[in-house]
């Protein structure tokens, strides 16, 4: 029943999200740097200091599980940015994800979110799976809403916060507000202050060392092929942004699995096929951002690579598992050990420092909620 009526729910904030996207909310200023576009905004949830600061609050409360064990932060920790080492997602019961826990870094330009659901297009909805999703379960507060806002009113913080956040509405402390205010403060959580950032828009020319700059020159080659689906500013061809008039999102098969030699992944982890039905879909998964890459790993849709080195490794032999439905952006290719410690030193001046000590980003609580 939560199931069908979860689907509803994402059906209704997709169908509102159709409104005129706003670009730059009045009174609110985004912290990018002039060669970034700010992501867009949907109309009907506009950025806000006083939003933001409320999604921050609900984002580190563990009040928004059913035990109070577990917030949106025990999976996406700042220090990680915003992953969290795992494998794979663990849900209040112990119950696990079949995928990993992906980076919330710059998700406010992504276009699709998750690793292969295509109908989930917005941080609003994206909220309400792991709050209420049963499949597995995460946070585990299906049936338990009443109780959850009950919790939240306890907390003397949260009424004028609530009220400062969303002045039109009374400050209501229901479902479209706290989907709205963690949508406006996961849209605040924007990386681009890296070491090749300062050196491939800034101009700083010895932001990144010389062996980093062989690993560029690498990483875009047609012999690696590696820019075809981790290209342009997120190094990721998944991207939309308020200067961009469409939004540009793919699905790969990156070879990792073929259960019968057809190309079959495990039955809990089919990837785009689960959604669309196409034979041809199975195995396809959205193309994960390399920002902050040497900071989450494991890596790949189930975290069955544990280091940068694999994960050359891997792409080098053109996948673990060929079939005929891997990418032909898989064809492998030959690196030498220097090569393949220059191609390291590259993605690890993709790192943002300031992004995972920024305190803006931060626990607010002093003392963790109960």
């Amino acid at each position: 029943m939560w199931r069908a009526l979860l689907r509803v729910a994402l059906i209704l904030l997709a169908c509102s999200a159709t409104a005129v996207l706003a670009q730059q909310p009045a009174g609110y200023r985004w912290r990018v740097p002039p060669w970034l576009p700010p992501p867009v905004v949907p109309a009907d949830n506009p950025m806000s200091d006083a939003k933001v600061e409320l999604g921050r609050r609900l984002f580190y409360d563990k009040r928004l599980s059913a035990d109070g064990t577990m917030s949106c932060a025990t999976c996406h920790q700042q220090a990680r940015a915003f992953a969290d080492g795992r494998s794979v997602a663990v849900g209040i019961t112990g119950s696990t994800h079949p995928r990993n826990a992906m980076s919330l870094a710059n998700s406010g330009y992504l276009p699709v979110l998750t690793w292969a659901n295509p109908l989930l297009t917005r941080l609003e909805q994206q909220a309400l799976v792991p709050l209420f999703g049963e499949t597995p379960v995460e946070m585990g507060l299906a049936g338990q809403e009443d109780k959850m806002f009950a919790r939240l009113r306890s907390e003397a913080l949260y009424p004028g916060l609530f009220r400062e956040a969303f002045p039109a509405r009374g400050g209501a402390i229901d479902l479209f507000a706290i989907t709205r205010a963690l949508a406006a403060f996961e849209r605040s959580l924007i990386s681009a202050d890296a070491p090749y950032d300062r050196y491939r828009y800034g101009g700083d020319s010895n932001a990144i060392s010389p062996a980093a700059k062989r690993g560029e020159a690498l990483f875009f080659s047609e012999r690696l092929e590696c820019f075809h689906c981790h290209g342009g500013v997120h190094l990721t061809d998944s991207l939309v942004h308020s200067r961009k008039p469409f939004a540009e999102y793919a699905f790969h098969n990156t070879g990792l699995y073929d259960l019968d030699g057809r190309g079959t992944y495990p039955p809990n982890n089919i990837g785009l096929a689960e959604h669309t039905g196409r034979a041809e879909d199975m195995g396809r998964f959205r193309t994960p951002s390399l920002r902050n890459v040497a900071l989450t790993a494991p890596y790949m849709h189930d975290g069955s690579v544990a280091t940068l080195e694999g994960a050359i490794t891997h792409y080098a032999a053109g996948g673990r598992a060929r079939s005929r439905l891997t990418s032909p952006f898989l064809p492998g290719f030959e690196l030498t050990g220097n090569e393949t410690l220059d191609l390291i030193e590259f993605l690890k001046t993709l790192t943002d420092s300031s992004f995972v000590t920024d305190p803006r980003f931060s626990n607010p609580w002093s003392v963790e909620p109960r």
